[in-house]
């Protein structure tokens, strides 16, 4: 596997508190990554050293294999938590004034922004200024100077903060047509449901440590319950009794034709045990495990996020 951006054994301090403790992360080219944790965790600051915003105190940091010296601001995008625009500049002189400081000049900043400004509905705004527009609409506008330049690698610090649910959805879908046209998108954020809709490898930090790194589907497999999600038609007592003592019932109810059930395997036995036993005494409609959420593995390993972030 190909990897854009890599930080093998990252330290990092503020005064005497250590923030990140022997952090390694492998960033796959051409992906949606999820680099996830709790408030407090560290993933902004492993952000800041990952792109030589700040420097680790220990570690190595490679970009396409190589050591990374300085922030490559051309092939670099990054947009974090903390926005920052210039209040009262006009969004169209901001918008090109922080193009051209990546690296381009005017005439193809304004050929690069004008697409992005009619993708997201803010050709209006153009002399505007800032000021002027929502904390939405900000967050808009500093995507499309984020994208602009075509960054081969994108970092996006909690995208969706403060979106509605229609621009949340707007900026999802620009996303993953960056990601189709081969830009690598390190997506850093505690929101569980859009790490499983989004990204196909991840990071999970804590406290400043690689708790664990991944696969999201071979993850949520390996964290698997033993849970299986049954529909049947035929008599309650004989499914109850096709279970036997190597499986229990978690939940069961009855619709107006069939009956949905929610099985444990205890340990040792699993699908294969449960299958053929229960085609013997009901019709079944649909048999599958339900394998355990993103959300539910980080509050297994994390609990509930913290309110503090680093």
């Amino acid at each position: 596997m190909n990897y854009i951006l890599e930080g093998k054994n990252i330290n990092k301090y503020y005064g005497n508190f250590k923030v990140l403790n022997e952090v390694s992360i492998a960033i796959p080219e051409g992906q949606i990554f999820g680099l996830l944790g709790p408030n407090g965790a560290g993933k902004t600051t492993l952000i800041r050293t990952l792109t030589q915003i700040t420097a680790p105190d220990l570690g190595e940091i490679l970009y396409k294999g190589h050591p990374l010296k300085s922030f490559k601001s051309s092939e670099f995008g990054y947009l974090p938590e903390e926005r920052g625009l210039y209040r009262k500049m006009k969004v169209g002189e901001q918008a090109l004034y922080l193009c051209q400081i990546k690296g381009l000049d005017k005439k193809d900043a304004l050929a690069k922004l004008k697409p992005w400004f009619e993708k997201l509905e803010m050709e209006s705004w153009w002399n505007k200024k800032v000021e002027e527009l929502s904390k939405g609409m900000q967050q808009k506008l500093q995507f499309a100077i984020t994208v602009a330049h075509n960054p081969k690698l994108l970092i996006l610090d909690e995208p969706f903060s403060g979106f509605d649910p229609v621009n949340t959805e707007t900026i999802k879908n620009h996303i993953l047509d960056l990601k189709d046209a081969g830009t690598t998108i390190v997506f850093s954020t505690h929101n569980m449901a859009s790490v499983e809709e989004l990204c196909q490898n991840i990071t999970l930090i804590n406290r400043g440590e690689n708790i664990l790194s991944g696969s999201v589907s071979e993850i949520r497999k390996s964290f698997s319950k033993s849970l299986f999600q049954i529909q049947f038609k035929g008599s309650k007592v004989a499914f109850a009794n096709a279970l036997g003592f190597q499986f229990e019932i978690d939940e069961i109810f009855e619709t107006s034709d069939h009956t949905n059930a929610t099985v444990l395997a205890h340990q040792g036995v699993g699908s294969k045990e449960l299958l053929s036993s229960l085609i013997q005494h009901v019709e079944l409609i649909s048999f599958q495990e339900k394998l355990p959420s993103m959300n539910d593995i980080f509050i297994d390993l994390i609990g509930r996020p913290q309110s503090e972030s680093v």
